[in-house]
């Protein structure tokens, strides 16, 4: 059904206010959740809050966290997030970075013992509207598959850079799996079958069951680069976080056990180097306006389809699937 922003914001705030969050905390996780809705990301949206619910109910998310920080070096921070709400957490680090970095032209964040973030392009976004080059990376549970191999091993490990251009930031977030698993949960809160190459089942076969695919392991993208790149997010954020690897993580699908994974921030001031924000968004223009290889589809940039689909839902309401919508709002009544 269609939904309008605001109501499912409010519902969504009820349900975090019933479990004694903080007002300003309930605000920003649900405003998370709503963001992801409108831009077309169900699997980082409110179908995530049931669980996050349950996490409050069962001690594994603090509503009042917001991390301890401590200072490493001149722009380094390490931060517990005492098990706080993941965007709460990561808001508070991003306020932390972004009153070093003019100082130092860079600062950086390693974040472990914090919920699940959610959506990675609400934060470089905020960043890159604060003028400041914004990258995000986190990890998981084990879903994906090595290339070549068959057993989930890896995290869906995305990561999200946001960068001021004088105009409408750059956005891109991806995950460095075909898909993410909430994506593939989705499908299965929809019925909806997945496509043949998005993962396998538990016995190492190609699955279009989404329910199946729960229980096998997601492709890494593009094989052997998004399989890379994965890795080396992996052991970039567990070097610098001390988190654990993704075999050993849990607590961002369940809500039972304490989550363990980690996650980096990096802000950059532009002003440290020698570039000019201005001439991106006229370059980005100029992709934009390339020879399409459909005459039907201009060239896009990252960002540009959330954008339009965020201004789409935002006019028309949102399509939450029924069950989800019954679940979410006999949470906000208690």
């Amino acid at each position: 059904m269609l939904v309008s922003a605001d109501y499912l914001r409010e519902i969504a705030e009820k349900a975090l206010l019933a479990q004694k969050v903080e007002p300003a905390n309930a605000r920003l996780q649900a405003d998370v959740l709503i963001e992801a809705e409108l831009r077309g990301l169900p699997s980082h949206g409110l179908q995530r809050l049931p669980r996050l619910v349950a996490r409050l109910r069962a001690g594994l998310a603090d509503p009042a966290a917001d991390g301890r920080a401590r200072r490493t070096g001149a722009g380094a921070f390490t931060i517990d997030g005492e098990r706080g709400l993941g965007p709460v957490v990561m808001m508070r680090a991003l306020d932390r970075l972004a009153a070093v970095t003019p100082e130092q032209g860079i600062a950086l964040a390693s974040i472990r013992n914090a919920n699940h973030i959610g959506m990675l392009a609400y934060y470089v976004e905020a960043a890159a509207r604060r003028g400041l080059i914004g990258i995000v990376m986190t990890t998981s549970e084990a879903l994906v598959h090595p290339y070549g191999g068959t057993e989930a091993m890896l995290g869906t490990n995305p990561i999200a850079i946001g960068i001021p251009t004088g105009a409408e930031p750059f956005i891109l977030d991806i995950a460095t799996s075909r898909v993410s698993m909430g994506k593939i949960h989705h499908h299965a809160l929809t019925g909806a079958p997945i496509p043949d190459d998005w993962a396998v089942d538990a016995d190492g076969r190609r699955t279009t069951d989404p329910e199946a695919a729960r229980t096998g392991a997601i492709a890494p993208f593009g094989d052997a680069k998004g399989y890379g790149l994965g890795l080396a997010v992996e052991l970039l954020v567990a070097s610098l976080a001390g988190s654990a690897f993704a075999p050993e993580v849990g607590g961002t699908l369940d809500a039972t056990r304490q989550a363990n994974k980690g996650d980096i921030l990096i802000l950059i001031d532009p002003a440290a180097g020698e570039g000019h924000p201005s001439g991106l968004a006229a370059y980005l223009d100029r992709l934009r306006a390339s020879r399409p290889a459909d005459p039907l589809r201009p060239v896009a940039v990252p960002g540009d389809g959330m954008r339009a689909r965020r201004m789409r839902a935002l006019a028309g309401g949102i399509d939450l699937p029924d069950p989800l919508h019954e679940e979410i709002r006999a949470l906000s009544e208690g």
